[in-house]
């Protein structure tokens, strides 16, 4: 078996799964549910993995099994001498700033979690009660946060380190390191989750959260709701990135694509529902629905004033940032070794040299993004600061485009048949499907993602 497979179909779909369910699911799933009407945009965004999202998981396992190389050379082994490479390109440049902005929210996470294990997240706060005033706890939390993300040094050292950690994860390899590192923690992050969900789901008050997060209503959809649910899809399943081409060049010939993007659709849906069951339920028991739920203030905000409510907070604090460290490895693990490929394929280095290369500029890359909090807040870039500016251009300009480019090239231009010969293993296997897929890739698909690139102009 190379070491540049997969070593067992366990370990592809654990690493699969690990590449999509990170903090999309866990961190920003539940902010965009809340601000777009709850269980009738949950509906939205389950029609939308199935309808679209698998369709483009598959044009992608499908290019990258079929190029057998990293984004760029699967489309010049599938299209050579064609400009098509560009798409490939543009992954890799999106999958690397992601990554620059993303890791440093891994390193606020590492901290968290040190501060819930130590206790200090609580120092000064106490014991909380359900139902009691919260304006109290609620400043407290809010400073805490403003008051570590503004600060240049700590950010930037945790950032250091779990870039330390994540070149330890990388240089052991497809199998020893990702593999490894996925059959570990996506069990942890499963079991991580249903105990929390345990927890908050016995709370008193919190069938009024799981109510609001399963019954839908219907009016409060409007244009926007359908295209926010479209924008989640494609971020949460790592779409236009680069991730899926690159580790279905991992896979062995007789994988069988459509079960197992099925599978790592479904697994990330169900880490969206167990997170939505867990914060739902907890806002609502503690009266915290009036808060506003944005990403960063729900996690390290909101969040902590629930566990403060809670017998052992800081157990269950720690549990939670553990949860969401671990799926923000499993991620930028992923989102890194996509540029590993490239230097590898491009350069001829070895493992270790390219994960060097690949690994190095991040610590000067990612200061600047932490900076953009604190020494570097002034500068900006369209009204923007430079954390903003990148998440902004990467995931609602760059992946739009290349998910589109994916599509157009494998529904038209790619050699005739490969869709169809990927789906059914060179004809070994049956594909009833393959007909609908090629439909929506051609067709459907470009159009939906040209909505959302459109969306983000105006």
């Amino acid at each position: 078996m190379s070491k540049n497979q997969f070593g067992s179909k366990i370990g592809l779909i654990a690493a699969t799964v690990g590449s999509a369910v990170g903090l999309g699911n866990i961190w920003r799933f539940p902010a965009v549910t809340q601000a777009n009407g709850g269980a009738a945009f949950l509906l939205l965004y389950i029609g939308c993995v199935a309808l679209l999202g698998i369709p483009v998981m598959l044009a992608e396992f499908s290019l990258g099994r079929a190029g057998q190389s990293d984004a760029i050379g699967a489309f010049r082994r599938l299209a050579p001498g064609k400009a098509w490479w560009l798409a490939g390109a543009l992954g890799i440049f999106a999958s690397y700033i992601i990554t620059c902005f993303y890791i440093v929210v891994e390193g606020w996470t590492l901290e968290y979690l040190w501060q819930s294990i130590t206790g200090d997240l609580f120092a000064g706060v106490g014991r909380l009660e359900a139902g009691g005033d919260f304006a109290g706890a609620d400043a407290a939390f809010l400073a805490k946060m403003n008051e570590y993300i503004s600060t240049p040094v700590a950010p930037v050292a945790f950032t250091w380190l779990v870039i330390l950690l994540n070149l330890g994860v990388l240089v052991g390899g497809v199998q020893k390191g990702i593999e490894r590192l996925s059959n570990v923690l996506l069990p942890l992050l499963f079991v991580l989750l249903v105990a929390l969900c345990c927890v908050t789901l016995t709370l008193p008050g919190a069938g009024e959260g799981v109510e609001w997060f399963l019954r839908p209503d219907f009016s409060v959809i409007t244009p926007a709701t359908v295209i926010n649910a479209l924008g989640q899809t494609f971020f949460s399943l790592s779409l236009g990135m680069g991730i899926l081409i690159t580790y279905s060049a991992y896979y062995p010939a007789n994988t069988r694509l459509t079960p197992t993007a099925t599978i790592v659709a479904l697994m990330s849906l169900l880490v969206a529902l167990l997170t939505g069951f867990v914060i739902f339920p907890s806002v609502s028991s503690f009266g915290l629905t009036d808060h506003s739920l944005a990403g960063a203030t729900l996690v390290f905000q909101t969040l902590p004033e629930v566990f403060a409510c809670l017998p052992a907070p800081q157990l269950w604090s720690a549990m939670f940032f553990l949860l969401l460290f671990v799926a923000a490895l499993t991620s930028t693990v992923s989102l890194l070794e996509v540029t590993i490929a490239f230097c590898r394929e491009r350069f001829g280095l070895s493992r270790f040299k390219a994960c060097l290369a690949t690994i190095l500029p991040l610590p000067l890359l990612s200061m600047v993004c932490s900076l953009s909090f604190s020494t570097l807040a002034d500068f900006k870039i369209f009204g923007l600061t430079i954390f903003d500016f990148l998440d902004t251009f990467a995931t609602n300009i760059i992946l739009p485009i290349v998910s589109i480019a994916v599509c157009v090239f494998i529904g038209w231009f790619a050699p005739k048949g490969l869709l169809k010969r990927e789906l059914t293993n060179n004809g070994t296997i049956r594909s009833h499907l393959s007909g609908i897929v090629m439909f929506i890739i051609r067709y459907l698909a470009p159009v939906m993602i040209a909505l959302i690139l459109i969306y983000t102009f105006i």
